[in-house]
């Protein structure tokens, strides 16, 4: 991820190659620090630019958090639905899902403490919106998935879909913060093709062969 240009182009940057330079730095910094005691002098001293050269491009905290939200939120549609999109089998487009989202989280080891950060704030602020949105979002492309494996006779039909969405989201988070515990975010792209399988076992149907 870079977020120092090289010397002498900063003035030629368009106020959009400016703002996504500034959600990077705040993504990366995420990882280092957490988001709640960032400011907007270490953002800005990350980026290379003057606080008030920060505040031409974002009036204030919010509005920068707001589009941090909103990147972390196109980023997920992006690289994690369109990967499940790929599959027309529900259980292949599950897995490949699933994989996807963890490797995402591998290379944006930040992206976990911001939405949780924002999570827990008082208030209902956009970027808290966005998230809630974007999980809200993340469960129902699930539970369509396991309706379609119902439909395929891929996934048992006496499944809870609501609940399988749950425990799914439940088992990314549950590597995340074991691999933030252990100071190893990149181990979770070794345990997640396990976890998953654990998953998928309770979803299976009974007559369909699992090393299919």
């Amino acid at each position: 991820m870079r977020t120092t240009p090289e010397p002498g182009k900063r003035a030629y940057q368009s106020t959009e190659q400016r703002q996504s330079e500034t959600i990077e730095a705040v993504v990366h910094l995420c990882a280092e620090q957490d988001p709640s005691s960032l400011t907007t002098a270490r953002i800005a001293q990350k980026v290379g630019v003057s606080q008030g050269a920060l505040f031409k491009h974002f009036p204030n905290k919010s509005s920068l958090w707001e589009s941090v939200a909103g990147w972390v939120a196109g980023q997920l549609t992006t690289q994690v639905f369109s990967v499940a999109d790929q599959y027309e089998q529900a259980d292949k487009a599950l897995e490949a899902m699933f994989l996807a989202h963890i490797g995402f989280i591998a290379r944006h080891p930040g992206i976990p403490r911001l939405m949780l950060g924002e999570l827990q704030k008082p208030g209902n602020q956009p970027a808290k919106r966005i998230i809630r949105q974007t999980l809200a979002l993340y469960r129902q492309k699930i539970v369509s998935l396991l309706h379609r494996g119902i439909e395929q006779q891929h996934i048992t039909p006496s499944i809870d879909t609501e609940a399988a969405a749950v425990l799914y989201i439940g088992a990314i988070q549950g590597l995340v913060v074991q691999a933030m515990v252990g100071g190893d975010i990149a181990s979770i792209e070794q345990s997640a093709p396990r976890i998953f399988k654990l998953f998928s076992a309770s979803f299976r149907e009974t007559s369909h062969d699992p090393k299919e």
